[in-house]
């Protein structure tokens, strides 16, 4: 994406990764630069869901950064391993229920969404899960792999290696319907599942600095939309399983306070306070 812009702005887009604290870093000093049009960062879904399970952040999502654009979103997927009582969704569960202590489910760290999402799948179900933590994805399906814990949720750009391995297997999206995704075409959805409402998709956005003006934002999220329409950026990020999705930036700023508002709503449901 960031390519594409550059070739159509005439001038560099540059990517400065900047990783710690669970991407507050990078985003602090997004927030914090000049309102010019100059600097953007994108945000995800653990941005909404930090406020509500995070005592203190140094930026507020909805203050402190102006819409640009939707990137696309990415379902969440419960991976299992292969054995025989993780065959398919249901066999997974009624083994977990069958179960002589709570099937262990991994997860990335608390607060995190797949720790959210395992809770979640817990409450809804009525079945007990001991939740681990992990230092991310990557460990937890090896672990997933080899048996040490049940699953894990994550996406499928996580887990893709291991299912193409048959090593693991999709059992569940996190969604409404079933998606036209490769690699989950056939995994069944929530509803059919007796899980609706608990839809979770990982997401990506465009935004800029506070006050940056409109029709500096306007312009970039022209360029950021065409660049999401081009064939190589659509290529590449569909083998990541992310269906792209540009917005107006109204449309955006709803949906960033609509899931803020949600995972503040889930946190209490769920008993989990801010660290």
């Amino acid at each position: 994406m960031a390519q594409r812009m550059s070739q159509t702005l005439g001038q560099s887009v540059i990517v400065d990764n900047r990783p710690g604290a669970a991407g507050q870093i990078g985003t602090e000093a997004a927030a914090k630069a000049p309102p010019d049009g100059y600097t953007l960062v994108i945000v995800e879904l653990p941005h909404a869901i930090a406020p509500a399970v995070t005592a203190k952040l140094p930026y507020d999502l909805l203050r402190d950064f102006t819409p640009v654009t939707m990137i696309g979103t990415s379902p969440l997927v419960l991976f299992a391993g292969m054995d025989e009582g993780s065959k398919d969704f249901r066999g997974f569960m009624k083994t977990a229920a069958a179960s002589a202590s709570p099937p262990a489910i991994a997860h990335s760290g608390a607060g995190t969404v797949s720790h959210l999402a395992g809770e979640l799948l817990a409450q809804r179900s009525k079945i007990r899960f001991n939740m681990v933590p992990y230092r991310g994805s990557a460990p937890a399906l090896t672990d997933v792999a080899a048996g040490t814990v049940a699953g894990h949720f994550a996406t499928l750009a996580s887990g893709s290696s291991l299912v193409g391995a048959r090593r693991i297997r999709p059992l569940l999206v996190a969604s409404a319907k079933r998606v036209d995704i490769p690699g989950l075409q056939g995994v069944p959805a929530l509803a059919e599942s007796g899980l609706a409402g608990m839809e979770i998709d990982q997401w990506w956005a465009l935004v800029a600095p506070a006050t940056t003006p409109l029709e500096v934002v306007e312009k970039l999220r022209a360029e950021a939309v065409a660049a999401l329409a081009h064939a190589s950026v659509k290529e590449r990020m569909s083998a990541l399983g992310v269906q792209l999705r540009g917005s107006t930036t109204g449309e955006l700023r709803a949906f960033m306070r609509a899931e803020a508002e949600r995972w503040q709503r889930v946190a209490r449901e769920i008993g989990l306070q801010p660290q």
